[in-house]
């Protein structure tokens, strides 16, 4: 029987760069772009002399790269041994398969460990699959020469196979252009989830208790920062086991027994100790108030390396301490803000929806200085909200930007500062901005009422792809269907499968 789970890509809107700290928070947005992995047996019937085999087989497959790896996995050490001939190797997927394999064992008593050890000896089957969302084809469209707009991306077959980039001079290995959502986080939690589920660890079928998903939190977790060979902020697994939400990191000595596995303590001991430990992160469900909208457009400009751009911000962080610790207060102080009207207008909605719609139809047909809102106090608290959010957005991106220039490195460059200008100057745009690091990667909007239509209109002028990505604000997800039978389409229409 296969299992089949689901985890999204995210949007980091604030707290970029401060969130690599506590207790700084960030407001991270889960999306409808999702990573799928389905577990199943290799082997149908085991043969009679399995019960003393040390050994079981690992497949691999990721259809879009037109890779499959095979591997040998010690049922004792939980080690894996790449055995095909092909040199691509998944760091993320081998640390999530060795990972819960490992919370298994701690997790089961004897009789429970028996019924594991046949299950693991008819084989693991795993196959992996992003949503087109999660890759760029803006040059596969270009070279079509079909127009730069969501409808061009709608044509293209669920999970399109992936180009590489052409090989550097440098001889290094071809990359894959990416869209900056997160993919690597979305598929460990993926195959993570699906593995838990497939194994009897938990149960991720119905009604979804925390401390089943806390689990998946902290076994993904751990095996996405080991496989990257650093502790990040981990925003992004989260946002992939939990949907959005606002999040503070967690310490990172809650992985160091991983860490230090190398030392040879074994796994299962490990990875208890991780499950063990006192996970201090922080998170509150938070998603955008009623009838706002979340944009993504690729400009197209190349990407930016976000761990380089890091380690420039870190550097300028230890030369300047003074005002770096000031820049870093104020963009603390409007990530703040722009919450905290964020919150006000999801409350405002809740206590009188009728008088909140008509205020968002009326401002998204108008550009921000013709935003009234009517006689009542209701709707003036609505507009106040609004103006506020609008602000601390550009507050925000003010302090971005300087930061950026005391760094040395473009976390707004001039040519995004433009875009996001003019894109905030457009009817029924409440804000806009440079998600995550900033960089080249990607902008950001969130519009109001139907006015969606109209930014798209204008950023395909501006040679920028609007792609077809929206806020979703579930997380990981256990499915009814194996994803590439159902022929399911990705994008405006969502794409979770009931």
């Amino acid at each position: 029987m296969a299992v089949v789970a689901s985890a999204p890509g995210k949007v980091l809107m604030t707290g970029g760069y401060l969130i690599l700290e506590r207790p700084n928070a960030g407001i991270v947005l889960s999306t409808n772009a999702r990573f799928y992995a389905i577990v199943k047996p290799i082997y149908e019937e085991l043969k009679p002399e399995s019960w003393a085999w040390a050994w079981t087989d690992v497949k691999l497959t990721s259809p879009q790269m037109s890779r499959e790896t095979m591997y040998k996995m010690s049922l004792k050490y939980l080690t894996l041994q790449c055995v095909s001939s092909s040199d691509s190797r998944n760091p993320f997927v081998e640390h999530a398969i060795r990972y819960v394999v490992a919370a298994a064992y701690a997790k089961f008593d004897n009789d429970r460990k028996d019924s594991l050890r046949k299950l693991l000896l008819q084989g693991l089957d795993i196959t992996i699959l992003g949503c087109n969302e999660f890759y760029s084809y803006r040059n596969q469209i270009e070279a079509q020469r079909l127009p730069l707009t969501p409808e061009s991306l709608a044509l293209l077959p669920p999970f399109s196979s992936i180009t590489f980039n052409a090989e550097e001079s440098s001889g290094q290995k071809p990359e894959v252009a990416k869209t900056g959502l997160g993919s690597s986080a979305a598929m460990t939690t993926a195959v993570v989830a699906a593995l838990l589920h497939y194994l009897g660890v938990v149960d991720l079928s119905s009604n979804k208790e925390a401390v089943n998903l806390d689990v998946v939190h902290m076994i993904a977790q751990t095996a996405h920062c080991i496989a990257q060979g650093k502790v990040g902020s981990g925003f992004d697994v989260s946002s992939a086991v939990y949907g959005s939400q606002r999040y503070v990191r967690f310490s990172p000595e809650v992985i160091s027994s991983a860490q230090s596995a190398v030392n040879g303590l074994p796994l299962e001991d490990v990875i208890a100790d991780v499950l063990k430990a006192k996970w201090d992160h922080e998170r509150t469900k938070f998603s955008l108030p009623p009838l706002m909208t979340l944009l993504l457009g690729e400009p197209g400009t190349g990407g930016s390396s976000t761990p380089s751009m890091v380690g420039a911000v870190k550097k300028w962080q230890k030369s300047d301490p003074q005002n770096s610790l000031e820049t870093w207060r104020k963009l603390s102080d409007a990530n703040s803000a722009l919450e905290l009207h964020f919150n006000t207008l999801s409350r405002l909605a809740d206590e009188d929806s009728g008088v909140y719609g008509t205020v968002i139809n009326n401002c998204s047909m108008l550009t921000y200085d013709k935003w009234v809102g009517g006689e009542n106090e209701m709707s003036q608290a609505i507009l106040k909200a609004l103006l506020g959010a609008r602000d601390a957005m550009l507050e925000i991106r003010y302090h971005m930007r300087k930061m950026g220039e005391a760094a040395g490195i473009p976390i707004e460059p001039e040519s995004q500062t433009q875009l996001l200008d003019s894109t905030m100057n457009m009817e029924g745009v409440l804000l806009a901005g440079v998600p995550g690091a900033g960089g080249f990667d990607a902008v950001f909007a969130i519009t109001l009422g139907s006015s969606s239509e109209n930014v798209i209109k204008a950023w395909t002028s501006s040679n920028v792809l609007a792609l077809l990505i929206r806020e979703d604000p579930n997380g990981v997800s256990i499915e009814q269907n194996d994803p590439q039978a159902t022929g399911i389409t990705s994008g405006v229409s969502s794409i979770k499968i009931e």
